[in-house]
C-alpha cells in the first residue's frame, strides 16, 4: 500500500536506496524496507514528536543521527490507510522544489 499511495502524490519518483526502496520528488521523504514491513519518513523533529506521541505503537526515531533530524520509523501494519497518507503527505510536502531542509 505505502508504494502506491507515495508514487500517487505528484512528482513522486522510486529509486533504490541501499537496501531500501526510495521515494523522492527533489529529495527522498520516505523510505521502504525490503521486507516491506517498516518504512522510514522525513519529519522535521517537532513532526516526529507528534506522530510517536499520537501513534506510539506505530511510529519510533530511527535510532541515530538521522532520528535527531526526524527520521521516524513507521511500522507499516501498525498504520491504517488515512494514516498512512497522512504521514506521506507530511514527509512528502517536505520534499518538494523550493522547501529548505
Amino acid at each position: 500500500m505505502l508504494r502506491s499511495l507515495a508514487l500517487s502524490l505528484e512528482g513522486t519518483v522510486e529509486a533504490p536506496h541501499f537496501d531500501r526502496a526510495a521515494f523522492k520528488v527533489r529529495r527522498t521523504y520516505v523510505t521502504l524496507a525490503a521486507d516491506g514491513l517498516t518504512a522510514n519518513f522525513k519529519f522535521t523533529p517537532d513532526e516526529q514528536q507528534f506522530k510517536c506521541m499520537m501513534l506510539p505503537e506505530a511510529f519510533s526515531p530511527v535510532q541515530n543521527a538521522w532520528g535527531r533530524q526526524g527520521w521516524t520509523t513507521g511500522i507499516l501494519s501498525k498504520l491504517d490507510r488515512a494514516d498512512l497518507r497522512d504521514a506521506l503527505e507530511m514527509a512528502w510536502k517536505h520534499a518538494q522544489p523550493g522547501t529548505r531542509r
